[in-house]
């Protein structure tokens, strides 16, 4: 397929809308003369005259005006095709996040963002590891690995653990001195939080945080991720460090406490994540502010 100069054609187009060469120029920010040339080399490709001149005024030739209705409709298309890749499908939108996020605390907000933004279509989707930044993926994330090239990362909040068990587990502890009360239940460490092995990391760094030592034969159980721990405390196994988020939940308000101890920072700050070319997009910026809004609400 042998194509015309296109950025001739795109002038000639110009021309022939606003029927103007300054006006032309003007809408494409370059000179008047550059105009005058790039649809010159358009009538020399073509080997026809695409405009007739008589004085200031400016008509298209009938071979113009049939070259015109078949060059504006396809870049008309162009546009669309290009907008539709780079902005998403008007009102639609699609959002990647960690599942325990989407699962604990999203899902329990989506009635508000349904209610303040009903014009937003938001399809969720999870991840355990980190994704392809990608449109073939989503059209937004958060996580807290943000890519450093080409996308816009809004910071939304910082992550802070805290410990958690279940009503039966608390009321065997809730009149014991803490946190030696804690080793008498087991531990249920999660390896995402610090992507460690089997050394429980998350309860050795807490343990330091609060002065003590771990001790060594105390009982723990290991899970990949924190949505599978907070079931295993809802289900009385022991106790593991959550986030806030997970009251969030009715049925976990009902089945889970928040040890009253010290936080556990993991180190990772959480961004809402899009590409720069989409920066302008209504459905992300409205969907940045509402996410902001509830990270304010939470904190």
């Amino acid at each position: 397929m042998k194509l015309p100069p296109l950025r001739a054609v795109q002038c000639f187009e110009s021309v022939a809308r606003l029927n103007s060469f300054s006006q032309a120029a003007m809408a494409l920010n370059v000179t008047q003369s550059a105009v005058s040339h790039q649809v010159r080399l358009l009538e020399e490709y073509l080997g026809e005259t695409l405009f007739v001149r008589q004085g200031r005024r400016l008509s298209l030739t009938p071979m113009g005006e049939r070259y015109y209705e078949e060059v504006s409709h396809s870049l008309q298309n162009i546009a669309q095709a290009s907008q539709q890749i780079r902005e998403g499908e008007s009102g639609k939108i699609r959002l990647a996040m960690y599942s325990s996020l989407a699962v604990k605390w999203l899902v329990p907000r989506l009635e508000n963002l349904r209610q303040q933004h009903p014009e937003i279509d938001l399809t969720l989707s999870m991840f355990a590891d980190e994704p392809e930044f990608s449109d073939q993926v989503a059209d937004c994330f958060i996580t807290a690995y943000p890519p450093k090239k080409n996308y816009v990362s809004d910071f939304l909040y910082k992550e802070l653990l805290y410990p958690f068990c279940s009503q039966k587990v608390w009321q065997k502890i809730e009149d014991k001195p803490l946190p030696e009360a804690l080793w008498e239940q087991p531990l249920l460490s999660v390896h995402s939080i610090f992507k460690q092995g089997d050394e429980a990391k998350d309860w050795v760094k807490w343990c330091e945080r609060g002065g003590f030592s771990l001790p060594s034969d105390v009982k723990i159980s290991h899970f990949s991720h924190m949505v599978l721990a907070a079931e295993a405390v809802k289900y009385h196994q022991g106790i593991a460090f959550l986030n806030d988020y997970f009251l969030n939940d009715q049925d976990h308000q009902q089945n889970l406490v928040r040890i009253p101890m010290h936080d556990l920072p993991t180190g990772d700050d959480m961004y809402f994540v899009y590409k720069k070319s989409r920066a302008k997009q209504f459905e992300i910026k409205t969907l940045g502010r509402w996410l902001k809004q509830q990270c304010f609400e939470y904190d």
